[in-house]
């Protein structure tokens, strides 16, 4: 085959793969963005109260221990006793389970239970929420190649802390560390498994755009489990976290090992009215 048809042939297969995927990525922002969005989504998250031991009454008049924006002036209560949250509302009672599926819903509201450390509260959502009615879309800088790297995987199984915005520290699971090259230097993020058996490692990270281009408090990322080895960490997938959409999440902080030394220009820019 003469030369110049095979250079052709090549260069019309890496214009594919980068055309397939700049498409595969911009599916990806819009997924990203509908999520954000959707009805049950972080926009929709109103408030958060955290519940004392003993009934803690809940309805929209005021002198409620949690006020709501919606349903019967009185529409119930949950009790907290010994690590367990039960609500009684419309003459049942049953048990809301931390950090599930579970639900008490009041009107257009749904109140979920939620754990951080020794602390239990109530999270509201609300598709009625000026969070949600306000929002004005994702910024993101250009997809650039060079953002998606190849990282040596290093297996170092250990614990480590964790901080979250409420000031509480949680010992998490990290089986290594991702080694790679960017912007000149040589860098090392550690995930963190964020279940038993999860099968995506969890980063949060920070690096120089922060508090300028992106969210101050630092950006997530998540990538498949290594294979050979190696981990893929593609940036320009990088995003904000829950906090910079609602003052009402208790996200995690990236721990001091993940604060790079460099200016990733990829991924989700900050949010902001």
């Amino acid at each position: 085959m003469p030369s110049r048809l095979l250079a052709m042939l090549l260069a019309g297969t890496a214009l594919m793969a980068v055309s397939a995927y700049e498409t595969s990525l911009a599916q990806w922002r819009r997924d990203r963005e509908a999520s954000l969005r959707a009805e049950g989504g972080w926009l929709s998250v109103a408030g958060l109260f955290w519940l004392h031991d003993g009934a803690n009454h809940f309805g929209k008049d005021a002198s409620n221990d949690i006020a709501l924006p919606d349903g019967p002036a009185h529409a119930g209560s949950f009790e907290l006793h010994d690590g367990k949250v039960m609500v009684e509302m419309e003459g049942g009672r049953r048990e809301l389970h931390p950090d599930s599926a579970d639900v008490a819903q009041v009107g257009r509201l749904k109140l979920y239970a939620i754990k951080r450390a020794d602390r239990y509260g109530i999270r509201l959502k609300d598709p009625a929420s000026e969070y949600r009615r306000e929002f004005h879309g994702l910024e993101y800088f250009p997809a650039r190649e060079e953002y998606r790297v190849t990282a040596k995987f290093v297996a170092e199984p250990r614990k480590i802390p964790i901080l979250n915005v409420l000031g509480q520290t949680d010992q998490q699971e990290c089986p290594g560390y991702a080694q790679f090259r960017l912007g000149g230097r040589e860098l090392r993020l550690y995930p963190v498994l964020e279940e038993p058996g999860a099968k995506e490692l969890f980063f949060i990270f920070r690096d120089q755009t922060a508090g300028k281009e992106t969210y101050g408090a630092g950006r997530f990322l998540y990538s498949d489990l290594p294979r050979d080895g190696e981990v893929v960490l593609d940036f320009n997938k990088a995003y904000n976290p829950p906090c910079a959409f609602t003052p009402y999440a208790t996200c995690p902080l990236p721990p001091p090992e993940n604060r790079l030394p460099v200016r990733i220009e990829a991924g989700e820019k900050k949010y902001g009215h």
